[in-house]
């Protein structure tokens, strides 16, 4: 449970992609797949890939501007601005910090994390507690990737994963609770399982780092694959029962969209019918960071989600990490 001086729930969403798809017949003229292959084992059909003027920081800012808008609330009413990213659009200054800018969100205090396609959950702990201690009001929380920047499109294992896209909510102190238990997690010895090995310290930019791949994602597949069923059980169950609640008390399951057959796995394993899961794997692909900003923008803006329904969110990714979050849903006034 979250306990504080106050009570935090969700105002607003918006989501961002770039306007470039990618289709999997796309794919096949690029490299040895096929569409059957990556829909029957991931349920991808296409993804959003950024141009080469888009940065992280573009899609970002056009996602927080339009939770900012869902909201009712203008940029220099922020208190705190955190961005969830594994691909910022340099090592420093943040990439917050260059939304912060692009809003004209002067007040706000500014940070990046890193927790790979776990953290929009992560940024979103960190905003929630940081506003039931009392220290801010008002927080925007964006998860964003350009993926595609650091995919390797002559890799068949890895580029018919990923897409571009960027995902914000804006939470704020409230007298009633959204935002019901949260929880974290992480398991850095499999830090080899999914990682960018070449531009930061251990491994600064060279020739001989790019001639050897190393500025593009690597995978595990099948290790990957067996950690995100098993820890999207177990961490749901822990939020689930610091929250009070059971599986079969959830409106609407939205999980990291990385996999149809990891989705549907956990999903198996929790009950859940197939109508308490949200799904968009097959339109965007794994967005990372930003993948649980945009389904859960996409379930609001549809109607899928209504005041008092309660919301499971899930994710995995690179760290190892994980996150869940039970939100209920408050309708604004």
């Amino acid at each position: 449970m979250i306990n504080g001086k106050h009570h935090v729930i969700i105002t607003g969403t918006g989501h961002a992609v770039p306007t470039r798809v990618l289709s999997n017949l796309d794919l096949e003229q690029m490299v040895d797949t096929s569409d059957e292959w990556i829909r029957t084992r991931t349920g991808i059909l296409r993804r959003r890939i950024a141009d080469e003027h888009t940065a992280t920081s573009d899609l970002a800012t056009e996602a927080g501007r339009l939770a900012l808008a869902d909201a009712g609330v203008s940029p220099d009413e922020l208190d705190l601005i955190i961005v969830a990213t594994i691909t910022p659009d340099m090592l420093f200054p943040s990439t917050s910090c260059l939304v912060q800018k692009n809003l004209g969100a002067w007040g706000a205090a500014c940070y990046d994390l890193s927790a790979g396609c776990s953290g929009l959950i992560y940024g979103l702990d960190m905003a929630v507690r940081s506003i039931v201690s009392g220290g801010y009001r008002r927080a925007l929380v964006i998860g964003a990737d350009c993926v595609s920047k650091i995919t390797n499109f002559q890799d068949r294992t890895t580029c018919v994963l990923f897409g571009d896209g960027a995902g914000a909510c804006l939470v704020e102190a409230a007298d009633k609770a959204g935002v019901l238990a949260s929880y974290l997690g992480a398991d850095g010895s499999g830090w080899d399982k999914l990682l960018l090995r070449g531009g930061g310290s251990r491994h600064p930019a060279s020739a001989a780092t790019l001639a050897a791949g190393w500025h593009y994602i690597e995978m595990c597949g099948n290790d990957v694959f067996k950690f995100a069923v098993r820890i999207m059980v177990e961490a749901s169950l822990k939020v689930l029962a610091d929250a009070g609640l059971e599986p079969g008390d959830i409106d609407l399951f939205i999980p990291h969209q990385a996999n149809i057959r990891i989705i549907e796995s956990a999903a198996q394993r929790l009950n859940l019918k197939e109508d308490q899961v949200y799904i968009n794997v097959d339109e965007y692909g794994n967005t990372s960071a930003a993948s649980i900003g945009i389904a859960l923008d996409e379930a609001v803006r549809s109607g899928r989600i209504k005041g008092g329904d309660r919301i499971l969110l899930v994710g995995f990714g690179a760290g190892l990490t994980w996150g869940a979050m039970i939100i209920e849903w408050v309708d604004k006034a």
